[in-house]
């Protein structure tokens, strides 16, 4: 990827005159006890910033609070006067007056000894922020920025020596100030409900010709192997950690596709970190199921997992165990979960093959959030049902199967077409089907009349021949069980049709007696009616006088 964005990068300016960096004003020089030594070709070359005041480039990276902050940047934004023009470059591009922004000189155009002092003005330079809400502002000052980027990319990746304490300082202060952020306030009002990732357009960060560089800048330094990770990890600690993981609900997926593989290198890279990086999460799952039931790098998130869980030591902990149960399958209960099922049955997956005895646990949960009116989510939950069968053994496999082939059945005798036939499709499975004959005497009686019903009245033809199918395994396995249920469900059959028609007789002779009864009252009413008439008439004036 690297290569396609040096591949875009405009062709190098003439050179110019240059003074000697040391004398750039704006910038202070750092003497560090060891440089980082290559250099990159190609590099864009212009003349220095102009002007008076120097800042250090190895002002402190945190504040008290442990928060990662951009620091002050006047190396970068100069106004006429010389004066700063914002604190730190967090409002940069926002209005502000840049008085001058222009490139430092290319690292090839420096001594071996002033390289490291460059890359630290870099550094300090493109902690400068610009406003990409409009394309038109900044033009000159973001390509700027840009190729310095890019710049940076080739020095880190062509290091020769191990990095030092300043420079890694400078190195997170850079990257905390360009990648932290906070998100659109239309991000968090979008409701679950109404916001649906697979038809909806995907949001494309404004910012990422120049987030993309300083991703990959990131990537390069957490896999360089002259980082040194006892020393880094003051800088990479957990409040850095927190921060990467909020930017994984990034509307952008190129912008999640790097943080997977960041956080993968962080995870791999610094073992001190493992258990937090795991604990937190768990926090965003937690906070998704319960909360939110809105994320949009939960798939991303279960990637990582997926590895990580592949390098589980065994016998697993009980952390990890919880984990399972706790987190990853509640996750099958959100309506988003086709959005991150296939990442999330893949974990599932690696905790049985770990650990067979989980395939109980994971069944009984998966039948716990089975879907009841969501036939597409049904249609995913038994394909990974199938997975999780396939790593069980006969011993788990028993302790569920009572139950499981009880929601078996209700799938067998679906109406949607795809949840029979996909749940038929189980018994093309070598390992399942070896587990269902051996237990044929227990399962056999509870789908019984669901394979009976099929093969007599479903409407569709595939699940009609694939139902033969099956009832011809168990004939072939066992006809005298065969034959067993069968008789069995012809018996309750008959036990049903005579319920039935007392059940019809019970209702007709309630019938006639509510009609007896109402042409009974009809002529009681009719009869009191008479009287009432004649004692009226006779009690009239009229008769009186008569």
């Amino acid at each position: 990827m690297i290569k396609q964005i040096f591949g875009k990068r405009k062709a190098s300016s003439k050179s110019s005159s240059q003074s000697d960096s040391s004398n750039d004003v704006g910038y202070s020089s750092i003497n560090t006890s060891s440089s980082a030594g290559g250099g990159v070709g190609n590099s864009t070359k212009t003349t220095s910033v102009s002007g008076k005041g120097a800042n250090s480039a190895s002002a402190a990276l945190k504040s008290s609070n442990g928060n990662y902050a951009p620091q002050s940047s006047s190396a970068a934004i100069v106004s006429n006067q010389g004066k700063k023009s914002g604190p730190g470059g967090s409002q940069a591009g926002q209005g502000m007056n840049y008085g001058v922004y222009e490139a430092l000189p290319s690292f090839r155009d420096v001594p071996s000894s002033e390289k490291q002092n460059l890359f630290l003005r870099k550094l300090d330079m493109c902690c400068v922020l610009f406003d990409f809400s409009d394309a038109s502002k900044n033009l000159k000052e973001k390509e700027i920025k840009r190729q310095t980027l890019l710049e940076l990319v080739e020095y880190i990746s062509s290091a020769t020596s191990k990095f030092n304490e300043v420079t890694m300082q400078e190195i997170t202060k850079m990257v905390a100030a360009n990648l932290f952020r906070a998100f659109p306030s239309s991000h968090d009002n979008k409701l679950p409900d109404v916001y649906d990732p697979e038809d909806d357009e995907p949001a494309m960060e404004p910012s990422w010709p120049h987030l993309q560089v300083v991703y990959e800048f990131l990537l390069r330094f957490v896999a360089s192997t002259e980082t040194d990770a006892k020393l880094a990890k003051r800088y990479i600690d957990h409040s850095f950690v927190l921060r990467l993981l909020d930017l994984f609900d990034s509307d952008d997926q190129r912008e999640r596709e790097y943080l997977k593989t960041i956080l993968h290198r962080i995870y791999g890279k610094f073992m001190v970190h493992r258990p937090f990086i795991r604990k937190s999460i768990n926090n965003i799952f937690y906070n998704f199921i319960s909360e939110t039931v809105r994320h949009n790098g939960i798939a991303e998130l279960l990637e990582i997992l997926g590895s990580i869980i592949n390098g589980f030591a065994l016998p697993l902990k009980e952390e990890h165990k919880l984990f399972l149960v706790r987190a990853l399958i509640p996750l099958h209960k959100p309506k988003s979960v086709s959005m991150y099922h296939q990442q999330l049955s893949y974990c599932i997956t690696q905790f049985v093959e770990k650990d067979i005895k989980l395939a109980d646990t994971v069944i009984r949960g998966l039948l716990k959030y089975w879907p009841i009116t969501n036939s597409s989510k049904e249609v995913m939950f038994l394909g990974e049902l199938e997975e999780v069968l396939e790593a069980t053994q006969a011993a788990e496999f028993q302790r569920c199967m009572v139950r499981l082939f009880c929601q078996i059945g209700r799938c067998l005798n679906s109406s949607h077409f795809q949840v029979a036939e996909r749940t038929l499709f189980l018994w093309n499975n070598d390992h399942i089907r070896t587990l269902i004959t051996q237990n044929r005497k227990i399962i056999l009686p509870i789908i019984f009349p669901a394979l009976e019903n099929n093969t007599r009245s479903h409407w569709n033809q595939a699940v009609h021949s694939l139902t033969l199918n099956v009832r011809k395994i168990f004939i072939d396995a066992d006809q005298a069980l065969f034959d067993e249920c069968l008789a069995k469900f012809q018996e309750e059959e008959m036990k049903g049709k005579e319920k039935l028609e007392k059940r019809e007789l019970t209702w007709k002779r309630l019938e006639d007696m509510a009609a007896s009864k109402a042409v009974t009252n009809e002529a009681v009413l009719v009869s009191k009616f008479s009287s009432v008439a004649i004692a009226t008439s006779t009690n009239s004036p009229k008769a009186a006088s008569s």
